[in-house]
């Protein structure tokens, strides 16, 4: 992964919420095919958001990697 890439996150397992070290990150829904419109998400201060596509609930988590994620498979494998 590159140092300054934004990573995308799918919900293809429907997880409750996804915890995340980011705060910026691409939403894609599933895994294709079954993805939505991909979408740049950016949570300013906020600690949590939800996808307006998929409803997935996004959780910040500070001890978290800016590659990692709970549960860990959450963040797209290219």
């Amino acid at each position: 992964m590159a140092k300054n890439s934004i990573i995308q996150l799918h919900n293809s397992n429907g997880a409750h919420n996804i915890q995340i070290g980011v705060s910026k990150f691409v939403c894609i829904g599933a895994a294709a095919p079954f993805d939505h419109p991909h979408i740049y998400i950016d949570m300013g201060a906020a600690t949590e958001t939800v996808c307006p596509y998929c409803s997935t609930l996004y959780k910040f988590n500070a001890k978290l990697a800016a590659n990692e994620t709970i549960p860990k498979d959450a963040i797209l494998a290219h």
